[in-house]
């Protein structure tokens, strides 16, 4: 069996994921066989895996920083909110079914067996693994049968290393208070900590390293500034879209409106990686702006629930009114759902709803179907004849005459939905804009040159720069202990 460390934090979105991304692609370099693994995600932002499953999008990214095939058991349990108080739960990459919050917790125990099986499977032919945890192990109300954090370590005897996020402050209470309300079991998992997020004078927190060490004994595995090459990275989850900035002003203005369940938001990261583009996510309370060259609505876990919530923002009249000014509208899986004239859910599969109009912009109508679509596609865009590469991962089908003139073709057969005058376009392929052929005509047909950048090549080139900043600013002894030949 490999070896295995697993990175906690002291809370949420302390910087886990990239961090094991980082290790991953460092562990990678020095030649070992590495593969992440998180025992449960909650995330709408998911992919397909290379077995053909659903994982959390975070996890797809580390498997190639480790340079190695993606699979369902490196994300065994996926959580995606589908309300405010429950969750479609994914099981190795397959639905397995819907639960609140409150049923959750009393299915948890049965999934560890599943967990740790999964685990096993990862481990097995590898030389390490570096496992996420979910939260925070201090969320000692949901130990009861925990699979995310403790208890998974505890379960598969995994050694812990608690990660703090020095830029929200308070992180020495973080760590030490994380110290004090920890059984002593859970507590004796804990090998160490790292500092992240850091600014400024590593120097400054000497004394800081020498408080948490005097109130828990556990020493220091490294201070971590804010990483420069992680900006170039997707998102993970919409606790970071919420603090996404809106970019400078430049030549195209693309606008995506943010509702409740918002999935696959990654799918704008190269866009917005693009000189010429400006990115601007909408939020409620927020208007659309009149100068926005494109409109593209995302992908949704509620898809239903989210028209409800645009219409009631008052973005679809603002759309229309995009739309009748000769404005450009893409809709992606659950936004080309939107586009048509209606949604119908007669199995109840999103809720009580089972019928509601859409935007009307596309002829079409989509009919919601239990069987839910997953498959890595290659395809090509009949608007500019280039080859694509992206996933499906949707439920319904879309159909109405509109649809004989398809966005993209899917090995072989017509995707989505154009408008006559093709200005209005919706598909199911994710990662539509990755394509750095198609991101080029797209911009050229606003008339802006595209930066001629290979997108995915950014992506590894950052995994890298990551990798190279961990080993400069982690401990050296225990990286080189960690990361040792086998």
């Amino acid at each position: 069996m490999a070896r295995a460390i697993m990175l906690q934090g002291t809370g949420s979105d302390v910087g886990k994921t990239v961090l094991v991304a980082g290790l991953c692609r460092l562990a990678s370099n020095r030649g070992l066989r590495v593969k992440p693994f998180k025992p449960q995600n909650m995330s709408n932002n998911a992919a397909v895996s290379d077995d053909g499953g659903e994982i959390g999008r975070a996890q797809w990214l580390q498997a190639m920083a480790a340079r190695v095939p993606s699979s369902v058991h490196m994300n065994p349990v996926l959580l995606k909110p589908q309300t405010d108080n429950g969750s479609q739960i994914v099981v190795q990459g397959h639905v397995h079914g819907y639960a609140r919050a409150r049923d959750y917790q009393r299915l948890k125990p049965e999934l560890l067996g599943r967990v740790v099986e999964s685990f096993g499977l990862v481990g097995a032919d590898a030389d390490l693994v570096i496992v996420e945890g979910a939260g925070s192990p201090a969320e000692i109300n949901l130990r009861a049968g925990d699979i995310a954090n403790m208890g998974f370590a505890r379960a598969a005897n995994v050694p812990v290393v608690l990660v703090g996020d020095i830029d929200r402050g308070g992180v020495i209470a973080s760590l030490a208070g994380t110290h004090l309300i920890l059984p002593p079991e859970d507590r004796a998992m804990v090998s160490g900590y790292i500092i992240n997020k850091f600014r400024g004078d590593v120097s400054l927190f000497d004394d800081g390293i020498a408080a948490v060490g005097a109130h828990t004994g556990w020493p220091c595995y490294g201070v971590v500034p804010w990483l420069k090459h992680a900006s170039r990275l997707p998102a993970e989850d919409s606790v970071t879209l919420e603090r996404l900035a809106k970019g400078e002003e430049r030549a195209l203005k693309v606008v995506v409106p943010v509702t409740p369940r918002i999935a696959n938001f990654d799918d704008f990261d190269a866009l917005a990686a693009e000189p010429s583009v400006e990115l601007v996510f909408i939020r409620s309370g927020e208007r659309i702006p009149r100068d926005a060259g494109l409109i593209v609505l995302a992908g949704s876990k509620a898809t239903i629930s989210d028209l409800l919530a645009l219409r009631a923002e008052g973005w679809d009249e603002e759309i229309r009114a995009h739309a009748g000014r000769g404005g450009r509208v893409i809709g992606i899986c659950g936004g080309y759902q939107m586009l048509g004239r209606a949604i119908r859910d007669p199995h109840g599969i999103e809720g009580d709803i089972r019928h509601v109009d859409g935007l009307g912009l596309l002829d079409v109508e989509t009919t919601m179907e239990p069987e839910k679509r997953l498959a890595n596609s290659r395809a090509r865009s009949l608007a500019y004849d280039v080859m694509l590469e992206g996933y499906e991962i949707h439920l319904g089908q879309t159909r109405g005459s509109d649809h004989a003139r398809p966005y993209v073709e899917i090995e072989g057969r017509g995707d989505g939905a154009m408008s006559p005058d093709g200005r209005i376009a919706g598909t199911y392929l994710h990662r539509l804009f990755d394509s750095d052929g198609f991101r080029e005509k797209l911009l050229e047909s606003f008339g802006v040159e595209g930066g001629g950048q290979d997108y995915r090549k950014s992506v590894d080139d950052a995994l890298d720069g990551v990798a190279m900043e961990l080993e400069a600013h982690l401990d050296r002894a225990w990286l080189d202990d960690i990361l040792a030949a086998t």
